[in-house]
């Protein structure tokens, strides 16, 4: 119990601590422990997740919310084994298992109340999907239809890949591709949006 509550109070970066990553309701219903293999790891990777691309997300549009953070590998087996909405451990693109040995990989699935909003009156996700790939060093991004949530994952070498389960579905953007829309029209699509780490924060 301590050695959890002693995790769960490292910080990561400016605006998150662990214990925002680690809560799972496939854990809570199903009796499974999050807790890391490897906590030095997935602290390591988790905090190059969060001030390379949380935290400038964050710093843009206010606080954003985590629906899904870290996964332990048990948990995360579990959850693919019965079909909720998890990758394979193995998978290359499963980013929720931050200390996973030799995958230096770490991810969350977010969701950013500010576009949230928008993208409820008709907005296209792929506005914000140029909007991070203009901006951050993401390695994939990977959006969902409900409240326009997205997985967000960092690597050391990102992949610079998106995908989307939002119309239009399929791949936005392959590893090594060039973007279809050049940077002009990339940039009209999100004029409107806040200054890149604009918004006054303590």
């Amino acid at each position: 119990m301590r050695g959890l509550e002693t995790l769960g109070r490292e910080r990561l970066s400016r605006h998150f601590w662990m214990r925002e990553f680690l809560c799972s309701e496939i854990g809570n219903i199903q009796g499974i422990l999050n807790i890391p293999d490897d906590p030095d790891l997935a602290l390591e990777r988790g905090r190059a997740l969060c001030t390379t691309l949380l935290d400038p997300l964050e710093e843009t549009f206010g606080r954003i919310f985590v629906r899904s953070g870290y996964r332990s590998a048990a948990l995360n087996a579990y959850g693919n084994t019965h079909r909720l909405n998890c990758a394979r451990n193995e998978h290359p693109l499963e980013c929720h298992v931050w200390d996973w040995p030799g995958r230096a990989i770490a991810g969350a699935s977010i969701v950013i109340p500010w576009f949230a909003d928008r993208y409820a009156q008709g907005r296209d996700w792929r506005d914000l999907a140029w909007w991070i790939h203009d901006h951050l060093p993401y390695s994939e991004l990977w959006f969902f239809p409900k409240l326009c949530a997205f997985n967000i994952a960092w690597r050391p070498v990102p992949l610079r890949r998106i995908d989307s389960y939002v119309a239009p579905r399929g791949c936005l953007l392959r590893p090594g591709a060039e973007p279809a829309e050049d940077l002009s029209a990339r940039r009209a699509r999100y004029t409107d949006f806040p200054p890149f780490r604009g918004i006054p924060l303590p």
